[in-house]
């Protein structure tokens, strides 16, 4: 195996010795749990990453396709500087209704716009509008669909962003079910399209980056 295996203790270092994750974002995941909503927000470590690339390359203006209840949005529109802004779709009212009251209690109100809908039919009203990044993060079905409608919208030294690219292991599965399809479809074009240059990092459940070119 290549690499150290990441036992609970080697996780509980990296997270207590490199992760803030503060009194609202835990709020916002306890809250997300006690209202029965699903508690499949990114890692805290996935979070800070997303920040750091944003800084990286000088964002800022980002798209993130599914919201959930806000979490990975305030991450990242808390790493933005002045002007910036970061615009967000969900599917699903009672998810949006709960991360717009997260975002309004973050104080970030006025630097997230949520649209709420369908993602594919949302993209498609934001076409021809130019990001910096975009972050991945909604049915795994859709994946390559959701990836050849942004391409064309991200700027040269942009980054693509798609979370649970490992599938919590199913990508390598003999029989693997209908999300697990899609992810393994969609690394595959990651993989091979000239456009971008990507590598799957093997944090969390893993995130496939894009550089487009």
């Amino acid at each position: 195996m290549k690499g150290v295996p990441l036992t609970e203790e080697l996780y509980k270092y990296i997270t207590e010795t490199f992760i803030e994750e503060d009194d609202l974002l835990k709020q916002v995941v306890k809250n997300t749990a006690d209202k029965n909503l699903p508690v499949i927000q990114v890692s805290p470590e996935t979070g800070k990453l997303l920040g750091m690339f944003i800084k990286m390359i000088n964002a800022k203006h980002v798209l993130e396709i599914g919201t959930l209840t806000g979490y990975s949005s305030i991450w990242m529109a808390r790493a933005l500087p002045p002007g910036g802004s970061v615009i967000t779709l969900e599917l699903t009212n009672e998810h949006a209704d709960e991360a717009e009251k997260n975002f309004s209690t973050a104080g970030l109100e006025n630097k997230i716009t949520l649209i709420r809908g369908k993602a594919l039919e949302s993209l498609d009203l934001l076409a021809g509008k130019t990001f910096d990044m975009v972050f991945i993060d909604a049915d795994k079905e859709n994946c390559v669909n959701y990836f050849n409608k942004v391409i064309n919208m991200v700027r040269p030294g942009g980054l693509i962003i798609t979370d649970n690219t490992l599938r919590r292991g199913e990508v390598i599965d003999p029989e693997p079910g209908p999300g697990a399809q899609g992810i393994i479809a969609y690394n595959k074009l990651a993989a091979n399209d000239s456009r971008v240059e990507s590598i799957l990092i093997p944090i969390d459940d893993g995130i496939t980056l894009s550089f487009v070119k």
